[in-house]
């Protein structure tokens, strides 16, 4: 009888070892599918591709549990299951880890989303001044804001141009400025051509709308279509120098700005050191405030202090 209860009682457990071992070999496969193939991850059901993509450096979290629950159990292929999305994961994002900065370009870019709500002005562009940028870019400015910002920068920086939300702030002449309309009804981006030292390059500041997680999801379709239009504008650009500089709500990975990313590059991921998370600023999670290029070498690129905004600014360095 004992004898009996002792192998019901084997089974079982052998049973239950089996579906621990199954469930960590499917979780495995499950997690390295998302890795690998997250731009076939539909956006037809409530944006899911889109908000996976914002996220998706975070899901490497699940790489170091799955491997613990992979060696507790000791099955070999489990094991080696656990270790493919730690794979994808690194092949995926190793090149940012590394420290790439190569030292002062010919100019400096600091662009900060200062919040509608920020009335810490001088403070916060304490912070951003410490840089020492040539070029300062705001996105998020209420007109009181705006007036406030031209108080404490003009005097160092003889020249600007705003628009609606959005204004830029240079050392160097702005030869023309216009805005770029994102058919809004309101002004949130603008092309600026700014002579760096007989040097022309074109600064696109963007402050693309806000994307929602709700009980539909995470809708995003008004700022794809901001975009849309922001992409089509920079293809348009005579100018072979190109930066873009603001809030895009989006990280480069977001299929929805690859009308921008397709065509610019990052200056975190070609200089910086590490994601370059941005938002929110108390723990940042994601990197939705961007600086992107062409036609420069991006030679430094860092996330400032955190200020009295949500978003933290972010600087980048360029050499001709």
């Amino acid at each position: 009888m004992r004898a009996a209860r002792c192998r019901r009682a084997d089974r079982v457990r052998r049973t239950g070892a089996k579906i621990f071992s199954g469930v960590v070999i499917a979780a495995s496969l499950l997690l390295a599918g998302v890795l690998l193939f997250h731009r076939f991850i539909p956006n037809r059901w409530y944006n899911l591709g889109s908000l996976i993509e914002t996220f998706l450096p975070w899901f490497g979290i699940g790489v170091p549990v799955l491997v613990v629950l992979a060696a507790i159990r000791r099955r070999p292929l489990a094991i080696v299951c656990s270790l493919l999305p730690a794979l994808v994961w690194f092949q995926m994002y190793a090149a940012l880890i590394p420290d790439k900065h190569q030292g002062a370009g010919d100019f400096r870019v600091v662009a900060h989303n200062v919040n509608a709500e920020n009335t810490d002005t001088e403070a916060t562009a304490a912070t951003l001044l410490a840089a020492e940028p040539d070029v300062v870019v705001l996105v998020e400015l209420t007109e009181e804001q705006r007036l406030d910002w031209a108080g404490v920068l003009d005097g160092a920086y003889e020249h600007s141009a705003s628009y609606g939300t959005v204004a830029l702030w240079s050392t160097y002449p702005i030869t023309e400025s216009n805005e770029v309309d994102l058919e809004l009804g309101w002004a949130r981006a603008f092309r600026a051509a700014i002579d760096i030292d007989g040097e022309p390059v074109a600064f696109y500041v963007a402050h693309l709308l806000s994307v929602r997680v709700n009980a539909e999801g995470f809708t995003s379709e008004q700022r794809n279509r901001t975009a849309e239009l922001l992409g089509e504008a920079i293809a348009a650009e005579d100018l072979e120098r190109v930066v873009l500089a603001g809030d895009l709500n989006g990280t480069v990975q977001d299929r929805s700005l690859a009308p921008i990313t397709y065509q610019l590059d990052s200056a975190q991921a070609a200089a910086g050191k590490g994601f370059g998370f941005t938002w929110p600023a108390d723990a940042p999670l994601a990197r939705i405030d961007q600086v992107l290029y062409r036609g420069l070498e991006a030679t430094g690129s860092d996330v400032l202090d955190a200020t009295a905004s949500d978003h933290r600014p972010v600087q980048a360095d360029f050499a001709f």
